[in-house]
Protein backbone atom coordinates (compact mmCIF):
# COMPACT_ATOMS: atom_id res chain seq x y z
CA UNK A 1 0.00 0.00 0.00
CA UNK A 2 1.41 3.30 -0.84
CA UNK A 3 2.16 6.43 1.57
CA UNK A 4 -0.38 8.39 0.13
CA UNK A 5 -2.97 5.80 0.00
CA UNK A 6 -2.41 4.87 3.10
CA UNK A 7 -2.84 8.60 4.22
CA UNK A 8 -6.06 8.67 2.53
CA UNK A 9 -7.55 5.82 4.14
CA UNK A 10 -6.27 7.07 7.18
CA UNK A 11 -8.38 10.12 6.86
CA UNK A 12 -11.39 8.50 5.64
CA UNK A 13 -11.63 6.47 8.53
CA UNK A 14 -11.43 9.26 10.69
CA UNK A 15 -13.75 11.04 9.02
CA UNK A 16 -16.02 8.00 9.70
CA UNK A 17 -14.69 7.01 12.87
CA UNK A 18 -14.80 3.42 11.87
CA UNK A 19 -11.20 2.45 10.68
CA UNK A 20 -7.99 2.99 13.28
CA UNK A 21 -5.15 4.72 11.71
CA UNK A 22 -2.54 2.78 10.33
CA UNK A 23 1.20 2.50 11.46
CA UNK A 24 0.41 3.52 15.04
CA UNK A 25 1.78 1.29 18.00
CA UNK A 26 -0.25 -1.24 19.51
CA UNK A 27 1.75 -3.05 22.10
CA UNK A 28 2.92 -6.71 21.66
CA UNK A 29 0.70 -8.53 19.77
CA UNK A 30 -0.89 -11.80 21.55
CA UNK A 31 1.10 -15.28 20.57
CA UNK A 32 -0.32 -16.79 17.71
CA UNK A 33 1.14 -20.47 18.39
CA UNK A 34 5.07 -19.44 16.90
CA UNK A 35 3.59 -19.33 13.85
CA UNK A 36 5.13 -15.95 12.52
CA UNK A 37 3.57 -16.01 9.00
CA UNK A 38 0.37 -15.66 7.86
CA UNK A 39 -2.00 -18.28 7.69
CA UNK A 40 -2.46 -19.21 3.78
CA UNK A 41 -5.40 -21.83 4.91
CA UNK A 42 -8.96 -21.34 5.08
CA UNK A 43 -10.99 -18.18 6.72
CA UNK A 44 -14.27 -17.01 7.98
CA UNK A 45 -16.64 -16.27 5.45
CA UNK A 46 -16.27 -12.50 4.37
CA UNK A 47 -12.65 -12.83 5.71
CA UNK A 48 -10.20 -10.93 3.58
CA UNK A 49 -6.77 -12.78 3.48
CA UNK A 50 -3.85 -10.32 4.16
CA UNK A 51 -1.11 -10.14 1.33
CA UNK A 52 1.11 -9.63 3.67
CA UNK A 53 1.92 -10.01 7.49
CA UNK A 54 1.87 -6.91 9.45
CA UNK A 55 4.93 -5.71 11.07
CA UNK A 56 5.28 -6.35 14.70
CA UNK A 57 3.08 -4.16 17.13
CA UNK A 58 1.71 -2.50 13.88
CA UNK A 59 -1.38 -2.73 12.55
CA UNK A 60 -3.17 -3.15 8.97
CA UNK A 61 -5.41 -0.66 7.65
CA UNK A 62 -8.75 -2.49 6.27
CA UNK A 63 -8.75 -3.22 2.18
CA UNK A 64 -9.66 -0.16 -0.21
CA UNK A 65 -13.38 -2.10 -0.56
CA UNK A 66 -14.11 -2.00 2.88
CA UNK A 67 -13.87 2.02 2.87
CA UNK A 68 -15.45 2.61 -0.48
CA UNK A 69 -18.97 4.51 1.15
CA UNK A 70 -16.23 6.66 2.40
CA UNK A 71 -15.71 10.92 1.66
CA UNK A 72 -12.97 11.41 -0.46
CA UNK A 73 -9.63 12.45 0.45
CA UNK A 74 -8.65 15.75 -0.26
CA UNK A 75 -6.76 16.33 -3.79
CA UNK A 76 -3.75 17.37 -2.18
CA UNK A 77 -3.06 13.97 -0.58
CA UNK A 78 -4.88 11.47 -3.31
CA UNK A 79 -2.48 11.51 -6.42
CA UNK A 80 -2.46 10.29 -10.06
CA UNK A 81 -0.74 6.54 -9.39
CA UNK A 82 2.99 6.78 -10.50
CA UNK A 83 3.53 10.33 -10.25
CA UNK A 84 5.22 11.30 -7.91
CA UNK A 85 3.60 14.22 -7.35
CA UNK A 86 1.30 16.64 -9.04
CA UNK A 87 1.25 19.77 -10.92
CA UNK A 88 -2.08 20.97 -12.84
CA UNK A 89 -0.48 22.56 -16.14
CA UNK A 90 -3.46 24.15 -16.93
CA UNK A 91 -3.85 26.23 -13.38
CA UNK A 92 -4.47 29.17 -14.91
CA UNK A 93 -6.83 28.47 -17.76
CA UNK A 94 -4.41 29.87 -20.49
CA UNK A 95 -2.98 26.13 -21.60
CA UNK A 96 -3.00 26.73 -25.66
CA UNK A 97 -6.08 23.88 -25.52
CA UNK A 98 -8.26 25.73 -23.34
CA UNK A 99 -7.97 28.90 -25.42
CA UNK A 100 -9.40 27.71 -28.39
CA UNK A 101 -12.68 25.65 -29.90
CA UNK A 102 -10.77 22.18 -30.87
CA UNK A 103 -14.02 21.30 -32.78
CA UNK A 104 -14.25 24.22 -34.71
CA UNK A 105 -11.67 23.14 -37.79
CA UNK A 106 -11.00 23.39 -41.24
CA UNK A 107 -12.11 20.02 -42.71
CA UNK A 108 -9.14 20.38 -45.11
CA UNK A 109 -6.27 21.39 -43.17
CA UNK A 110 -7.34 18.95 -40.53
CA UNK A 111 -4.32 18.83 -37.88
CA UNK A 112 -2.23 20.98 -39.82
CA UNK A 113 -4.65 24.42 -38.65
CA UNK A 114 -4.78 23.02 -35.18
CA UNK A 115 -1.11 22.70 -34.49
CA UNK A 116 -1.44 26.78 -36.10
CA UNK A 117 -3.70 27.81 -33.99
CA UNK A 118 -2.25 26.31 -31.03
CA UNK A 119 1.11 28.09 -31.70
CA UNK A 120 -0.42 31.28 -31.67
CA UNK A 121 -1.64 30.81 -28.12
CA UNK A 122 1.35 29.85 -26.31
CA UNK A 123 2.87 32.46 -24.28
CA UNK A 124 6.36 33.43 -25.08
CA UNK A 125 7.60 35.88 -22.06
CA UNK A 126 7.59 35.08 -18.48
CA UNK A 127 6.27 37.28 -15.59
CA UNK A 128 7.86 38.82 -12.78
CA UNK A 129 5.67 39.03 -9.71
CA UNK A 130 6.77 41.45 -7.08
CA UNK A 131 4.66 40.94 -3.80
CA UNK A 132 5.20 44.02 -1.12
CA UNK A 133 3.85 43.52 1.72
CA UNK A 134 3.06 47.29 3.15
CA UNK A 135 4.84 48.92 5.89
CA UNK A 136 4.43 49.23 9.80
CA UNK A 137 1.35 51.39 10.13
CA UNK A 138 -0.71 52.76 13.22
CA UNK A 139 -2.82 49.78 14.66
CA UNK A 140 -4.23 52.56 16.97
CA UNK A 141 -6.45 54.00 14.33
CA UNK A 142 -10.24 52.98 14.53
CA UNK A 143 -10.80 53.32 10.69
CA UNK A 144 -9.25 52.57 7.27
CA UNK A 145 -8.42 56.31 6.66
CA UNK A 146 -6.74 56.62 10.30
CA UNK A 147 -4.37 53.43 10.38
CA UNK A 148 -1.57 55.98 8.36
CA UNK A 149 2.38 54.87 8.23
CA UNK A 150 4.21 55.03 11.05
CA UNK A 151 7.76 57.11 10.84
CA UNK A 152 9.68 54.02 11.43
CA UNK A 153 7.01 52.39 8.08
CA UNK A 154 7.73 55.10 6.21
CA UNK A 155 11.83 54.49 6.26
CA UNK A 156 10.61 50.70 5.39
CA UNK A 157 9.04 51.68 2.67
CA UNK A 158 11.86 54.20 1.52
CA UNK A 159 14.46 51.38 2.06
CA UNK A 160 12.00 48.99 0.11
CA UNK A 161 11.89 51.44 -2.69
CA UNK A 162 15.50 51.66 -2.90
CA UNK A 163 15.78 48.43 -2.78
CA UNK A 164 13.68 47.98 -5.88
CA UNK A 165 15.27 50.24 -7.73
CA UNK A 166 19.06 48.71 -7.09
CA UNK A 167 17.59 45.53 -9.13
CA UNK A 168 18.17 47.32 -12.17
CA UNK A 169 14.62 45.86 -13.72
CA UNK A 170 12.43 48.33 -16.01
CA UNK A 171 9.10 47.78 -13.64
CA UNK A 172 5.89 47.73 -16.01
CA UNK A 173 3.46 48.91 -13.13
CA UNK A 174 2.59 48.91 -9.49
CA UNK A 175 -0.97 47.28 -8.35
CA UNK A 176 -1.83 48.17 -5.03
CA UNK A 177 -4.25 47.74 -2.07
CA UNK A 178 -6.66 50.48 -2.12
CA UNK A 179 -6.23 49.97 1.93
CA UNK A 180 -4.70 53.73 3.11
CA UNK A 181 -1.21 51.21 4.78
CA UNK A 182 -1.01 50.20 1.25
CA UNK A 183 -1.38 53.82 -0.68
CA UNK A 184 0.97 55.55 1.24
CA UNK A 185 3.42 52.73 0.96
CA UNK A 186 3.19 52.68 -2.85
CA UNK A 187 3.24 56.70 -2.93
CA UNK A 188 6.72 56.23 -1.56
CA UNK A 189 7.82 53.44 -3.33
CA UNK A 190 7.18 54.99 -6.44
CA UNK A 191 9.52 57.77 -5.95
CA UNK A 192 12.33 55.52 -6.26
CA UNK A 193 10.73 54.31 -9.65
CA UNK A 194 9.70 57.13 -11.50
CA UNK A 195 7.62 56.66 -14.72
CA UNK A 196 5.85 53.71 -13.30
CA UNK A 197 2.64 53.84 -13.59
CA UNK A 198 0.40 53.20 -10.16
CA UNK A 199 -3.60 51.16 -10.34
CA UNK A 200 -5.34 51.15 -7.69
CA UNK A 201 -7.81 47.98 -6.51
CA UNK A 202 -10.23 46.88 -3.61
CA UNK A 203 -9.52 43.77 -5.06
CA UNK A 204 -5.62 43.17 -3.18
CA UNK A 205 -7.40 44.67 0.56
CA UNK A 206 -6.78 43.22 3.36
CA UNK A 207 -8.81 39.99 4.68
CA UNK A 208 -9.35 36.67 5.75
CA UNK A 209 -8.75 34.27 2.77
CA UNK A 210 -9.84 30.95 3.96
CA UNK A 211 -10.08 29.45 7.41
CA UNK A 212 -6.63 28.20 8.17
CA UNK A 213 -5.30 24.74 9.05
CA UNK A 214 -4.07 24.31 11.98
CA UNK A 215 -6.95 26.74 13.07
CA UNK A 216 -6.20 29.94 14.82
CA UNK A 217 -7.37 30.75 18.33
CA UNK A 218 -9.41 33.68 17.62
CA UNK A 219 -12.53 32.27 16.06
CA UNK A 220 -14.19 34.11 12.86
CA UNK A 221 -17.43 33.76 11.35
CA UNK A 222 -17.94 31.35 8.28
CA UNK A 223 -19.06 34.28 6.65
CA UNK A 224 -16.13 36.00 6.71
CA UNK A 225 -14.28 33.79 4.75
CA UNK A 226 -16.88 33.39 2.60
CA UNK A 227 -16.88 37.00 1.56
CA UNK A 228 -13.12 37.97 1.82
CA UNK A 229 -12.16 34.30 0.67
CA UNK A 230 -14.15 35.11 -2.73
CA UNK A 231 -12.48 38.21 -3.78
CA UNK A 232 -9.30 37.50 -2.84
CA UNK A 233 -9.29 34.57 -4.82
CA UNK A 234 -10.88 37.15 -7.99
CA UNK A 235 -7.38 39.07 -7.47
CA UNK A 236 -5.38 35.45 -7.80
CA UNK A 237 -7.67 34.56 -11.05
CA UNK A 238 -7.03 38.29 -12.03
CA UNK A 239 -3.70 39.03 -11.41
CA UNK A 240 -1.49 35.42 -10.96
CA UNK A 241 -1.31 33.54 -14.86
CA UNK A 242 1.15 33.28 -17.79
CA UNK A 243 1.56 35.95 -19.77
CA UNK A 244 -0.72 36.97 -22.77
CA UNK A 245 -0.13 35.16 -26.39
CA UNK A 246 0.48 38.58 -27.34
CA UNK A 247 2.71 39.52 -25.05
CA UNK A 248 6.78 40.17 -26.91
CA UNK A 249 8.89 40.70 -23.99
CA UNK A 250 9.50 39.90 -20.12
CA UNK A 251 7.24 42.11 -17.86
CA UNK A 252 8.40 43.13 -14.22
CA UNK A 253 5.18 43.77 -12.12
CA UNK A 254 4.54 45.14 -8.73
CA UNK A 255 1.78 44.68 -6.26
CA UNK A 256 1.79 45.95 -2.91
CA UNK A 257 -0.58 44.79 -0.37
CA UNK A 258 -1.31 42.84 2.83
CA UNK A 259 -0.03 39.68 4.50
CA UNK A 260 -3.07 37.25 4.00
CA UNK A 261 -3.29 38.10 0.83
CA UNK A 262 0.66 37.62 -0.47
CA UNK A 263 0.76 34.37 1.58
CA UNK A 264 -2.69 32.92 -0.34
CA UNK A 265 -1.50 33.90 -3.65
CA UNK A 266 1.90 32.15 -2.70
CA UNK A 267 -0.08 28.81 -1.73
CA UNK A 268 -2.49 28.82 -4.54
CA UNK A 269 0.63 29.69 -6.96
CA UNK A 270 2.79 26.82 -5.88
CA UNK A 271 -0.52 24.63 -6.06
CA UNK A 272 0.38 24.05 -2.40
CA UNK A 273 -2.82 23.37 -0.04
CA UNK A 274 -4.31 27.35 0.54
CA UNK A 275 -5.08 26.14 4.06
CA UNK A 276 -2.00 26.74 4.99
CA UNK A 277 -1.12 30.19 4.49
CA UNK A 278 -0.99 31.35 7.71
CA UNK A 279 2.00 28.89 8.40
CA UNK A 280 4.17 31.55 6.52
CA UNK A 281 5.30 34.80 8.07
CA UNK A 282 5.85 38.10 6.36
CA UNK A 283 8.11 41.11 7.79
CA UNK A 284 6.81 44.80 6.68
CA UNK A 285 7.90 45.98 3.86
CA UNK A 286 9.18 42.43 2.76
CA UNK A 287 9.78 41.21 -1.04
CA UNK A 288 8.08 37.76 -2.52
CA UNK A 289 9.39 37.59 -5.85
CA UNK A 290 7.21 34.89 -8.05
CA UNK A 291 8.41 33.59 -11.65
CA UNK A 292 5.71 32.38 -14.18
CA UNK A 293 7.12 31.06 -17.03
CA UNK A 294 5.14 30.96 -20.38
CA UNK A 295 4.29 27.29 -20.34
CA UNK A 296 2.85 28.01 -16.57
CA UNK A 297 5.34 26.47 -14.54
CA UNK A 298 5.98 28.66 -11.57
CA UNK A 299 8.92 29.23 -9.39
CA UNK A 300 9.22 31.01 -6.08
CA UNK A 301 12.48 33.10 -6.14
CA UNK A 302 11.83 35.03 -2.55
CA UNK A 303 9.68 35.00 0.01
CA UNK A 304 9.49 38.34 2.65
CA UNK A 305 13.20 38.90 2.02
CA UNK A 306 13.97 42.01 4.35
CA UNK A 307 17.69 41.19 4.25
CA UNK A 308 17.95 45.20 2.58
CA UNK A 309 16.78 46.24 5.94
CA UNK A 310 19.07 47.07 8.93
CA UNK A 311 17.89 44.63 12.12
CA UNK A 312 16.13 47.77 14.02
CA UNK A 313 13.98 48.63 11.03
CA UNK A 314 12.89 44.82 10.46
CA UNK A 315 8.85 44.72 12.24
CA UNK A 316 6.27 42.42 12.04
CA UNK A 317 3.33 44.44 12.60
Amino acid sequence: MSFRRALALAACGLAGGSVLFSAVAVGKQPARGGDAEPRTGGSAAGAVPPASAAPPGLLLLPPAAATASCPPAPGWIERPAGTGGYWDSNWDRREPLALINIKKKNEETGEEELASRLDHCKAKATRHIFLIRHSQYNLDGRADKDRTLTPLGREQAELTGHRLASLGLKFDQIIHSSMTRATETTEIISKHLPGVKKISTDLLREGAPIEPDPPVSHWKPEAVYYEDGARIEAAFRNFIHRADAKQEEDSYEIFVCHANVIRYIVCRALQFPPEGWLRMSLNNGSITHLVIRPNGRVALRTLGDTGFMPPDKITRT
